[in-house]
């Protein structure tokens, strides 16, 4: 959470986990004057590859009203911080 600086459990829920790392990524970029539309890179950590369709359905939501979906790439990682199953990069230009 961008206000706390805490993590916010999700009990293991993936999709639920992307939701809030779009949500925190929106309250960075808001504060930055930005919205999803100005992203144009992000690099996504998943701790398992086999989450991918569930990350991307709900990636795919957050991007929906962008004009062009920023490019992407996806990759599994070994360890994330404190044991979460998502990180997201972005790049954002305003």
């Amino acid at each position: 959470d961008p206000k706390t600086n805490e993590l916010v459990e999700c009990n293991g829920d993936v999709k639920e986990e992307t939701r809030q790392v779009l949500k925190n990524m929106d309250a960075v970029l808001k504060k930055a004057g930005a919205t999803a539309s100005n992203v144009v890179r992000c690099t996504v950590f998943l701790d398992d590859l086999s989450n991918f369709n569930a990350v991307n359905e709900v990636y795919g939501e957050y991007f929906k009203d962008s004009p062009v979906a920023p490019s992407r790439s996806c990759v599994q990682a070994a360890a994330l911080p404190k044991n979460v199953k998502v990180e997201i990069d972005c790049i954002a230009v305003l």
